[in-house]
């Protein structure tokens, strides 16, 4: 029988392995059995030993260690009631937190208010359709039924009611600003003209061309001229800025504060590599793929397009025109003409995130920017399939959505570091472009003087051509004639050129407005209006120049090398387009911009300090040199002037910064 027990008790290197525990060990008499045998002598081998004591070490710490494996299986066990536990006390936190934000100062928290109203209605909205969406749709079945069956005289009855509700609001708005009118001509010219060179015209999806130029008109509408959603842009565009300016620390530690304050380049090119790796960083979060499903889905649903297209369009709005088509990499190859016509004209007719913090740098305006971009996503899909409707069996029709693949980073540092070093070509791209255009505009700007100056024709230059030749598209799109040369001229440097130079020289334009410059200096015009400034702002909005047909190409063909050739026969028509998307941008931009309420000049020259210049003593000072008079050398004012004591001083100091005949007197 005590045979029996030891044989049960043995112990063995196998089990000692398997993390067997040996019940001898635990035995009254252990002491004295290990102490008899360390004293008397050894039997076995030195392996056998060395085997015995390995396994007495892994006994001892597996039992050290019960404790911590405990816990990782209850862990395990109760890991969906531990991870809601979590949420709980981390949501209880920070509404907690939330309330001591508002009570303390309600205004300063509003912000974060709606973010955070926002966020809870969509975590909200998901977990309906996750639970309850099966459900409502089972009892909603039959109103889509009868829905579906009166849809054919329902739509055209929807249809006359929102045109003739557009018809009635044009009219009331153009009659305050009859200067709108001009940029719908213009919207309605280039739409005509992009039929005329549709591919197939007979095949045009008139469904989501409509519904692309509504969405197009009620997100402008929405931004330029509702009040919410010009504060709601003006303070992302705030939130931008503020953002970017972050980048300063990281340039001055290493280039210096001489060097960021005094070169374009540390100045505006850190930005680049600081914008992509916050976006890199979204990306590994999930927040940038989240976005772009949510704008896909509404452009899917409403205009009717495969998801493919849709998702690449979408994310241009965010990523560049090579880093969109990542996005849907695994189906590139089965795509049809149409939809690789799609995802290009996605790609010209937006700007990347990344240089959108460059161009907020310059001083352009970053609410315009952003709404360029939004507004942009919508147009382009309705006018590719305008130029070049799809006339192909998609294998993607039908499909409701596409997966979108996650990044390889393994951490949100290793995300961050990625996303720094993948702006450095960029970065290194928009530097070699930089010197390269213009250089080679400085070249080609001496060749056309020369040419120039043999037929007695004095400044001849490429902008000169692009002012003569483009002049009209500027009129068109709402810029005032007196202004049309220079946004010619700008136009003319995006598409032969590229944007970065052009909204360079936009810049310069709106510093010497902004400074208080005077218009015109020996007959050159100096600086352009507000209005112009916003439509030049959304028509240089894209990639769409000659440099970037090379930039896709090459992007594309080397995520499908064997459809080069069909890449090549719509890159000409996407670009065409692309331009055209931009233009009918600032069209809209045009048709919906307000001009800006002149402030009382009288309290403001009460105030002003006219030690320097400014674009409201601009202003205000034209104001007073267009109400005086001066007669048999007696001088007296008009209208708002007249009776004011400082109105001879303040003119006096108006005649210290500007010429004019009011101030020979």
């Amino acid at each position: 029988m005590a045979h029996l027990e030891m044989e049960e008790n043995r112990i063995s290197l196998d089990s000692l392995e398997k993390g067997t525990d040996n019940p001898a060990f635990e035995s009254p008499g252990e002491e004295g059995l290990y102490e008899e045998n360390h004293d008397g002598p050894r039997g076995g081998s030195k392996e056998e030993r060395r085997g015995e004591g390995k396994g007495r070490v892994s006994s001892y710490c597996r039992k050290a260690l019960q404790p911590a494996s405990k816990a990782k299986r209850f862990c395990k066990a109760h890991a969906k009631t531990l991870r809601m536990v979590f949420w709980g006390i981390f949501g209880v936190a920070y509404l907690c937190y939330l309330i001591a934000a508002c009570w303390l100062n309600f205004q300063r928290a509003l912000a974060l208010l709606i973010i955070t109203a926002v966020v809870v209605f969509f975590m909200l909205w998901s977990l309906f359709k996750k639970y309850c969406g099966a459900k409502v749709l089972q009892l909603l079945s039959p109103v889509q039924k009868c829905f579906q069956k009166s849809w054919r005289w329902l739509k055209w009855l929807l249809s006359v009611v929102l045109l003739g509700g557009l018809v009635t609001w044009l009219a009331l708005d153009t009659a305050r600003n009859p200067e709108q009118l001009i940029s719908l001509a213009g919207f309605c010219f280039i739409l005509l003209f992009l039929f005329i060179f549709s591919k197939h015209h007979s095949a045009v999806s008139w469904r989501a061309v409509f519904w692309g130029i509504a969405l197009e008109f009620l997100i402008g509408l929405f931004i330029l001229r509702t009040t919410p959603g010009i504060q709601a842009f003006r303070w992302l565009g705030d939130q931008i800025q503020i953002f970017l300016g972050y980048t300063k620390a990281g340039s001055v530690f290493v280039f210096g504060n001489t060097l960021v304050e005094e070169v374009f380049a540390f100045q505006t090119l850190p930005i680049v590599v600081f914008f992509s790796c916050v976006m890199s960083i979204l990306y590994y979060l999930g927040a940038m793929q989240w976005l772009i499903l949510k704008i896909s889905w509404l452009l899917q649903f409403s205009m009717g397009t495969t998801p493919t297209e849709t998702l690449s369009v979408a994310g241009n709005i965010f990523v560049g025109q090579t880093e969109a088509p990542l996005l849907i990499r695994p189906y590139l190859a089965d795509m049809t003409y149409s939809e690789i016509h799609a995802v290009m004209t996605g790609g010209f007719s937006t700007i990347a995130g990344s240089v959108m913090g460059a161009y907020i740098s310059f001083g352009i305006d970053a609410a315009s920017l952003i709404a360029a971009s939004v507004m942009a996503a919508p147009c382009a899909l309705a006018m590719s399939k305008l130029v070049y409707p799809e006339v192909e069996e998609s294998k993607f029709k039908g499909k409701e959505s596409v997966h979108i693949a996650s990044g390889e980073e393994q951490n949100i540092l290793e995300a961050a570091s990625s996303g720094a070093a993948a702006s450095v070509g960029l970065v290194a791209n928009i530097a070699a472009n930089l010197i390269a255009f213009l250089a080679v505009l400085e070249f080609i700007n001496a060749a056309l003087l020369w040419f120039g100056e043999m037929v007695n024709i004095k400044d001849l230059s490429f902008q000169m051509i692009c002012s003569y030749v483009l002049m009209p598209v500027a009129f068109l799109m709402g810029a005032d004639w007196a202004d049309s040369p220079l946004v010619a001229e700008l136009l003319g440097t995006k598409i032969f050129l590229n944007e970065f130079v052009a909204y360079q020289q936009l810049a310069t334009y709106k510093k010497n407005r902004l400074d208080g410059l005077e218009e015109w200096n020996g007959g050159q015009k100096q600086w352009i209006s507000e209005r112009a400034e916003t439509i030049t702002t959304f028509a240089l909005c894209g990639f769409a120049n000659l440099s970037s047909i090379g930039i896709m190409l090459g992007g594309l063909t080397s995520l499908v090398p064997h459809r080069k050739s069909d890449f090549a026969s719509v890159v000409l028509r996407a670009l065409l387009t692309g331009i055209c998307v931009s233009m009918l941008n600032s069209c809209l931009a045009g048709l919906m911009y307000t001009p800006t309420e002149v402030s009382d000049c009288v309290t403001f020259f009460g105030t002003a300090n006219f030690t320097s210049t400014s674009y409201p003593i601009y202003t205000c000072c034209k104001q007073l040199f267009a109400s005086t008079m001066l007669e048999n050398g007696t001088l007296s004012f008009t209208g708002v002037w007249d009776g004011q004591a400082e109105s001879e001083l303040w003119l006096m100091q108006c005649c210290g910064h500007y010429n004019h005949t009011s101030c020979t007197w």
